[in-house]
């Protein structure tokens, strides 16, 4: 299958890239720099230079492929209404050009949060709320499977990690205690965020785009739920600085998401797939150290 990426050269896209490649697929990816098509060369994939605003680009390419992953999100979290509209607009963009065709297009999507348990693949995703906008997004994109898309979501929880590579949200406390000389939580630290290897959730990528039934959606969870208070306790002591709580406000407009316990549930993707998540926990990885830059 020849599968156009956008957010290829990222750090979940170069692994959904090999993994793509690996198993015998064509990967046409997305690159807006230079640096960023050696990335896409390096991961086994062929670069095609283009942003996520470059919408013709975005179409013509999906046009071509025999399907497509969306995975490209400026993390700008300064502005995050404006990262959420380019996202959708590009989104729409492929989507459009893949109606009537059975193609499948796979889009990332984030784990939700039900209160007194745990989430799961078939609770909706919230449209309000610092990220509601993306919620809103993802159900559009699942509802092109009554247009002839086998459309498909990969909700990833908060930590998408790799040890030495990448930490996710893990890795904005990373930054912070190494900036502000001490590692924080927030509220009483008990609040829980499930997380997954990305390796393993590029293993879940391509079997939601070789397999997934139209309008799927499928949670990227290994582990359901460390407390932040467990994760700021370990990268305190990998930067043997002190652990300490913070205001809500300290995260900007991050903080009320760290805040809110979301622990979530891949028994249902575990069982459907046949996914069996193989890589170290997030707790092991930040354990390991030696965080870069």
């Amino acid at each position: 299958m020849r599968v156009f990426i956008t957010g290829a050269s990222g750090h979940i896209g170069a692994v959904v890239t090999e993994e793509l490649v690996a198993h015998g697929h064509e990967v046409l990816g997305l690159a807006r720099s230079e640096s960023s098509a050696q990335k896409v060369v390096a991961a086994g994939g062929t670069p095609m230079l283009g942003g996520l605003g470059d919408l013709d680009v975005l179409t013509n390419a999906a046009t071509e492929a025999d399907g497509a992953i969306h995975l490209a999100f400026s993390n700008d979290f300064g502005d995050l209404e404006a990262s959420i509209a380019e996202e959708g607009l590009a989104m729409d963009a492929i989507g459009a050009a893949l109606v009537g065709t059975g193609k499948p297009f796979t889009i990332v999507s984030g784990t939700t949060w039900v209160e007194g348990r745990l989430a799961t693949e078939h609770d909706p995703l919230p449209h309000d709320g610092p990220v509601g906008g993306r919620g809103i997004n993802v159900d559009r994109i699942l509802a092109l499977s009554d247009q002839g898309v086998r459309t498909s979501a990969v909700r990833l929880p908060r930590s998408v990690h790799e040890r030495y590579a990448a930490y996710g949200f893990a890795g904005i406390l990373i930054g912070a205690a190494r900036q502000s000389g001490f590692s924080a939580y927030v509220g009483d630290g008990s609040q829980r965020w499930p997380a997954v290897h990305r390796r393993d959730a590029a293993s879940l990528f391509r079997l939601a785009l070789e397999t997934a039934e139209a309008g799927t959606a499928v949670n990227a969870v290994s582990s359901e739920g460390d407390t932040m208070l467990e994760i700021a306790t370990v990268i305190g002591e990998q930067l043997g600085v002190p652990v300490q709580q913070v205001p809500v406000e300290s995260f900007g407009p991050l903080g009320i998401i760290f805040g809110i316990d979301q622990p979530a549930s891949s028994a249902w993707t575990r069982d459907t797939f046949g996914w069996a998540p193989s890589h170290p926990v997030l707790l092991d990885d930040l354990r390991a150290g030696d965080y870069p830059a």
